[in-house]
This record gives C-alpha cells, structure tokens and sequence, in this order.
C-alpha cells in the first residue's frame, strides 16, 4: 500500500437504470446524473454530504461508500486507512435509478485506489457485482452506456455494452414518492411458469436486437414483461395505465429498476410524450419531473487534482 497522502482524488459515478423491462436483472443503461466523490487519506473518518436528497446519506461509519471501502479490503486481508470524503450527489434516491449501486461502486474504485490494488475497470465490475448480487446496475455504472450482464458458473460477471441508437430518445419520470427495493423486490414470486419465462426471454432478445441495430417497429413489444413489472402495480400508483401508454413516437414506458420511477423511450423529436407520464401520474394524486438524462457514455472516472 503506497504511504499516506494528503492529495484529493475525485471519482464520479453515473446513475443507472436496470432491467429496461424484460430483461430482469440482465439489462442495463447509465444516464448522466452523477454521484461525484472527492476523497484524501486523513488521520480519522469524515464524511460530508450536498445535492440532492444528502439529509438521507449518511456522514458516519454507517456510509454505503465507506462501508464498500471497507468491505473490500477486508475481503483481501487489508485495512483501509480513514479518509476524508465530500459527497456531491445529484442522483434521486429511492427512486429507482441505481443511487446505491453508484455509491457501491464510488467504494470499490476508492478501495481500489487506496489500497494500490491497479484493478482494471472489469476487475472493478466484478468486485462490485459481487457485493451487490446481480450485475444490472453495477455494469452500467462501471462500463457505461447500455449493458448486458451475466453471472458466470464461477461467480465472474461477464458483460457487454451497446451504445444506445441515435434515433432513440431516453427521459426519465420521477414521482414525488420513494419505493424501497426490499419491497419491490418481496412482492416477486420465487418461481415462474414455463410460459411466462418464454415470454420474457423472447422480449429481452427482441429489446437486444432492437438497441443493436436501431429498429423501432419491435417497441412497444420489445419492452414486455412478466418478470416483475405485474407484481409491482400495486406498489406505483398508475403504473398499469402507465405501460399501457401508446402514442406518436413513443416507443414504450417501463419501470426504471424496482422504480417508482418511469423509463421512456422515444424517437428523437418526441420528448414531450414523458408530459403523459407525468399527466397519470397526477391523476392518481403525485406530481413528478422529468429527467432527460442522456445516456452516459462512460463509466466511472477517477481524476487526480
């Protein structure tokens, strides 16, 4: 481990959304919203937050970011030293879009960093993979763009990233109101029928097809799903009318991840059909906003200052 320095180090994370309707703990996108960590050795543990929803991240030992820090280096036998860690997030939490999956990720690259481990992004992916049990946000956030992951038989995640077609528009819709991904994740069956897994693994193939080559006559098709989208309504007030919705270059709405927030996928021009997402939404009585993030098309970055 290389001895203490007082020098600042900044790593940015993108947000992530996960599954993109069928493809249920596989698919995933990175959009340009950022949880931006600047970080030094120090003599003790502080952390400070700012930006968005920072009154719900802690600033003690109990920190998602400094928890992973730790993790991973006693994972290989070592001791982290203390640092001193500034927070700048502008992700949502609660809401769907890969914050905890971020922050997991800003710790394995700062581990990464302190500890002179030299891991190589993938290395980074697979490490935080495996602290976060499914690949869908962590490769996202590591690799940028849009992922594919899966789990190897020897617990390697193996992924590959597709850059998002320039004739596709992405926004994302906020509600006014948080899901927790515990519960988003207790309302799913442990088991699903032979034709319900037949109908998604047809979805996400065709969504696949779709991304790589730029076709949009698949939408709204491509986007269906049986896996954990049903099972949710009750839990998104609007939801069900919500990924119904059909209009003029609107290629389909999905959950982003466990949600409450909402996935759009347009053609380019058509930007304003998130405005019927936001108008259901305020039929069942909560306000939202609209996030046109662009898909990020990098991962994470560490700079030195």
């Amino acid at each position: 481990m290389p001895g203490p320095s007082t020098s600042w180090f900044t790593v940015r994370v993108p947000a992530s959304s996960a599954n993109l309707g069928p493809g249920f703990d596989a698919l995933g996108l990175a959009l340009g919203v950022y949880l931006t960590c600047r970080f030094r050795q120090s003599e003790t543990l502080a952390i400070r937050a700012e930006g968005r929803d920072a009154a719900q991240i802690p600033t003690s030992a109990d920190n998602l970011i400094w928890q992973t820090t730790v993790a991973v280096g006693q994972s290989l036998g070592l001791q982290v030293p203390p640092i001193e860690l500034e927070i700048s997030n502008d992700i949502p939490i609660g809401k769907g879009m890969g914050s905890s999956a971020a922050a997991l990720t800003a710790g394995v690259v700062i581990a990464d960093h302190l500890l002179d481990l030299r891991w190589k992004p993938l290395r980074i992916l697979d490490e935080a993979a495996r602290l976060e049990g499914h690949p869908d946000n962590v490769a996202p956030c590591t690799l940028g763009s849009i992922v594919a992951s899966a789990i190897d038989s020897g617990g390697v995640t193996r992924s590959i990233r597709l850059d998002l077609p320039k004739r596709f528009g992405i926004g994302v819709v906020v509600p006014d109101f948080d899901l927790p991904t515990s519960l988003a994740r207790s309302v799913l069956p442990d088991s699903y029928s032979r034709q319900d897994a037949v109908f998604n693994v047809q979805r996400a193939s065709l969504l696949i097809a779709a991304l790589a080559t730029g076709s949009t006559w698949a939408f709204p098709t491509a986007l269906e799903d049986r896996f954990h989208q049903p099972y949710r309504v009750p839990l998104v007030p609007g939801l069900d009318e919500i990924l119904k919705l059909r209009a003029p270059g609107l290629l389909g709405c999905v959950l982003s991840g466990a949600g409450p927030s909402i996935l759009v996928f347009y053609e380019q021009g058509y930007d304003s059909v998130c405005d019927l997402v936001r108008q259901i939404f305020r039929l069942h009585g909560h306000e939202s906003e609209t996030l046109f993030a662009n898909i990020a098309d990098h991962g994470f970055e560490l700079t030195a200052e």
